[in-house]
């Protein structure tokens, strides 16, 4: 259904699951652990894994809180797309990358729910590509002290925002790790 011409593949996009990022995260193993078994199946069926990475002043590259969790193995030959801003197409070579490997499907995975998943699925929406989000395989901090919600509304409300969202000739919407199908 994507608007992108002659893009018919599907990519697992993996967000920021980086140590930095999801140290204090809500249902931290639970979420990473949907993550590893959605790249193992991505893998199995020949689907894309492309990995996002984020840095900025307090994530800086190459630190131990900038490196992916440990649980989660990136293969030598999948895409990594290193971003500085929340959507992960912006200012960088994710576009470039998905139009080689003839992808017009996303389906989204990672943190923060309030931030960067929330901003990537805006921008790839946009841009013209139908992005699928993992429900139970995404997550946030708690940021409560800001005056957010607290980490399990922010996922339960971005997953009912994110169930209907469409636009001309393009759509979102959610599905459970167990119901992904590459």
């Amino acid at each position: 259904m994507t608007t992108l011409i002659d893009r018919p593949r599907t990519a697992l996009l993996v967000i920021d699951v980086q140590n930095g990022v999801v140290a204090d995260a809500h249902d931290r193993d639970g979420v990473v652990a949907n993550i590893d078994a959605l790249v193992g199946r991505a893998r199995s069926a020949n689907v894309p894994v492309v990995w996002v990475q984020h840095s900025d002043a307090s994530l800086p590259r190459d630190t131990e809180p900038w490196e992916y969790v440990p649980e989660l193995k990136r293969l030598d030959d999948e895409p990594l797309v290193h971003k500085t801003y929340r959507d992960s197409f912006e200012d960088t070579d994710l576009e470039a990358v998905l139009a080689e490997l003839k992808v017009g499907r996303l389906v989204v995975a990672g943190a923060q729910t309030d931030m960067c998943i929330r901003s990537t699925l805006h921008g790839a929406i946009v841009r013209g590509y139908d992005a699928t989000l993992v429900a139970d395989a995404h997550t946030t901090e708690d940021l409560t002290e800001y005056g957010a919600p607290a980490p399990a509304q922010v996922i339960a409300h971005t997953n009912l925002y994110w169930e209907g969202q469409r636009a001309p000739g393009r759509k979102g919407g959610i599905v459970s790790t167990a119901e992904v199908t590459f």
